[in-house]
């Protein structure tokens, strides 16, 4: 027999003994997850009151009555500022588009500059771009993963106008430092809270604690109307230039009188009667499902910490986290092998959730990649293929956006942070022993994982 014939049966009979799921042994669960459903009768009955009425829109583009919309998008954002504490609410079709608003709604100039969050979606990032204004990223916190205040001052120029904070993965950013530095450049916090409704900072809750905070209403999100956002400040002046720019601004500006047409560009981000019914069900619901997001947490933590290379996630002081995804810090040194060849093999051990499927274990290693990474920011081509806005302004020629300028990030996409969904409602201790019983196995057998 040759040696690669002898090679051939040693891997063979090493399979064939494995433990492990990605070598072939039993896995840990052979069902999928129980699906993350949060609509029930309340919202279907709901949705029957508004088909039944035959109005779906009450919205009008010109200066009208139904320029704020129908009664129940008006319910809807009077139950959401009652919830949080905060003085408007303004309904929109997505949190992106709520994004776009906020940003239009602080007067925001052609190449002034927004400093923003690497480590997050794609839209938090992009809507400066849509008012010809340049995105800088600043590094994120090694803790606590949202921006941090350090990095944050440091990117801050003369042309910079606001700054993007996320509350990623379900708790607020830090808001003392970032509040101060903005209060100290006379500029403006726009809190992306789309991950993070119902946490809180100082009894406050995220979103409330910048000058104007989206929540996302997004169909995998804590609740949800399929699409959809709000916005919130406590600004008579935002809130209503963020209604003007919801719904066709230009077409009222002159009819209203409005005191500024800076910005005023014609938007549909009107939300629609059904999504409102259903929204005003759903907030409803939010304090028990973040409680049972809680405590699904800290029962899979208890057996999850005791794997000596996960590093259970942080929480800010005089915080509370929701756990719009469950992040952990992985150490290589201490696995001796590295992040993604772990997670694999976790994954193997598992099963997909339902209505789900196609998207295999909600289990992920890094996150998103860098957004600055992004062909968009690399090539610098939004509009055209000439490197506009940024070729048009000698600040934008000079940022930079290469690897390297976010260390911290990088090494969180690359190397360390492990997120899962795997702790929603719905899940029972049962399901939770499995995800734990999968981490726990392969850090077991991690042998078989070296090379």
């Amino acid at each position: 027999m040759n040696n690669s014939q002898t090679i051939k049966n040693e891997k063979k009979s090493k399979k064939i003994f494995s433990k492990l799921a990605i070598h072939g042994g039993q896995k840990v669960r052979t069902i999928n997850f129980p699906a993350y459903k949060t609509i029930g009768k309340e919202e279907e009955d709901a949705v029957l009151s508004v088909l039944r009425s035959g109005i779906l829109s009450r919205f009008l583009g010109c200066w009208h009555e139904d320029f704020y919309g129908g009664s129940q998008v008006r319910a809807f954002e009077k139950e959401w500022a009652e919830f949080f504490g905060v003085k408007h609410a303004i309904a929109v079709n997505s949190a992106t588009s709520g994004l776009c608003i906020a940003v239009g709604a602080t007067g925001v100039e052609p190449g002034q500059e927004v400093v923003v969050s690497p480590y997050t979606m794609t839209a938090s990032a992009i809507v400066p771009l849509i008012y010809n204004a340049i995105p800088v990223f600043a590094d994120i916190e090694d803790d606590y993963f949202c921006l941090s205040a350090e990095s944050v001052e440091k990117n801050i120029t003369d042309k910079t106008k606001a700054i993007i904070v996320v509350d990623i993965f379900g708790q607020p950013y830090d808001v003392d430092k970032i509040n101060a530095i903005a209060k100290k450049y006379n500029l403006l916090v726009i809190e992306d809270c789309a991950q993070a409704p119902g946490a809180k900072y100082n009894g406050r809750y995220a979103g409330t604690l910048g000058d104007i905070g989206i929540y996302s209403l997004n169909y995998h999100k804590h609740i949800h109307t399929g699409e959809g956002g709000i916005v919130v400040t406590n600004s008579d002046d935002l809130a209503e230039k963020m209604r003007m720019i919801r719904n066709h601004a230009e077409a009222v500006v002159d009819d209203r009188n409005f005191h500024t047409n800076v910005n005023m560009l014609g938007f549909n981000f009107r939300m629609p009667e059904i999504e409102a019914a259903i929204g005003r069900e759903q907030l409803k619901k939010l304090p028990i499902f973040i409680e049972q997001r809680i405590e699904n947490v800290k029962y899979l933590e208890c057996r999850l910490s005791k794997i000596p290379c996960l590093h259970m996630p942080k929480v800010r002081a005089n915080s509370s986290h929701v756990y719009y995804v469950h992040p952990i810090k992985f150490d290589q040194n201490i696995a001796g092998v590295n992040r993604d060849k772990f997670v694999d093999a976790v994954k193997a051990e598992l099963m997909p959730i339902e209505l789900r499927e196609s998207e295999g274990v909600k289990i992920g290693a890094g996150y998103v990649k860098p957004l600055y990474l992004q062909s968009l920011y690399q090539k610098k081509w939004v509009y055209g293929k000439q490197g506009f806005p940024w070729n048009l302004y000698e600040n934008g020629k000079r940022i930079s956006y290469q690897k390297g300028i976010c260390p911290i990030t990088e090494r969180m996409y690359e190397q360390e942070l492990i997120i899962h969904e795997l702790i929603r409602p719905g899940m029972t201790k049962k399901d939770l022993d499995d995800v734990a019983q999968a981490f726990e196995k392969v850090w077991e057998c991690r042998e078989e994982l070296y090379e």
